[in-house]
């Protein structure tokens, strides 16, 4: 016997002052309601009703057992009210997780302005390199460099990320500039381990119209690119690096594009989440927001390096 069923039909009923009622606002036949309360009587072995065909009223346990139970239902009921309009509430927390580059670069810079259309909501940003699953870790919007996940979620590009070799003034003053990709493989250069597996990625070269991978001996490796920006910033040698993290850089003149050409942009940001339906409002405004706001920021990236 469904316990919470049968009390929540006990109490309709009482409500209602009638059977045939109470079974037309839960959706169920007169039949339906009144075998639950004689299951409920059986359960507790007393009557609850006093019933004729004229009349119908509590017996003193019954009385009693609805003065225990209403109080609790009522505050069932407000529970769920209060959840239910909670969907349509701006006001609220938004759980997000981004690889640190794209936190940093792209979507912590909107955070500002869409609290100033929304100054209710407020955030709980995880900066994490390693793809994080929403379901196990209550996230409502997640985001990532690379693909799109491959899980079932609903992912949405938004934008390109270009990739171009970079060094110092200081640097290239120093070990000269290369011209060539052969020429490139002579120079100090850095490298990025992916987060997930440890491996060394090669670097993803245009050449001849073809993406071409190169294996680059590297000086020094890096689990995020963050660490591997601020070793090239400081002339440890040349690094392979978004555009979207160094714009400021390049227009700056601090960094020096290198083999513009090679630039390649054949992977992307995404966004991410669990599904379309059933999402507070809040969620669905940042989700709007960010695939209105993001791409502009992204756009510039072909700009920057020419």
């Amino acid at each position: 016997m469904d316990k919470a069923r049968v009390v929540s039909l006990f109490i309709g009923v009482v409500r209602a002052k009638s059977f045939s009622q109470a079974a037309v606002d839960a959706g169920l036949t007169p039949q339906a309601v009144s075998k639950a309360v004689r299951q409920l009587e059986d359960h507790l072995g007393v009557r609850l009703f006093h019933r004729t065909t004229r009349s119908l009223s509590l017996t003193e346990e019954g009385a009693r057992l609805f003065e225990l139970a209403n109080p609790g239902l009522r505050l069932l009921d407000e529970a769920l009210d209060h959840i239910q309009n909670s969907r349509l509430e701006v006001d609220g927390l938004i759980r997000v997780v981004a690889p640190m580059s794209i936190g940093n670069a792209v979507i912590v810079p909107l955070l500002p302005e869409f609290q100033r259309r929304y100054p209710g909501a407020h955030f709980d940003l995880q900066l994490d390199d390693h793809f994080t699953d929403l379901v196990e870790s209550k996230i409502d919007v997640g985001f990532r460099a690379g693909n799109p996940p491959e899980r079932n979620l609903i992912s949405r590009k938004l934008g390109e990320i270009v990739l171009v070799p970079c060094a110092t003034p200081g640097y290239l003053a120093l070990h000269g500039t290369p011209q060539t990709v052969l020429e490139l493989q002579l120079h100090r250069c850095t490298g990025f381990r992916r987060p997930s597996t440890g491996r060394l990625m090669p670097w993803e070269l245009q050449v001849d119209g073809a993406t071409v991978y190169q294996e680059m001996p590297a000086v020094a490796s890096f689990n995020t690119v963050e660490g591997e920006l601020t070793a090239v910033l400081n002339g440890l040698g040349i690094g392979q690096l978004p555009v979207f993290m160094i714009e400021a850089e390049l227009a700056s003149g601090a960094l020096v594009p290198l083999l513009r050409h090679t630039a390649t942009s054949n992977s992307g940001v995404f966004m991410y989440y669990q599904q379309r339906t059933l999402m507070p409002l809040r969620v669905r405004h940042f989700i709007d927001f960010v695939a209105e706001r993001a791409p502009l920021r992204l756009a510039g990236q072909q700009a920057a390096l020419a």
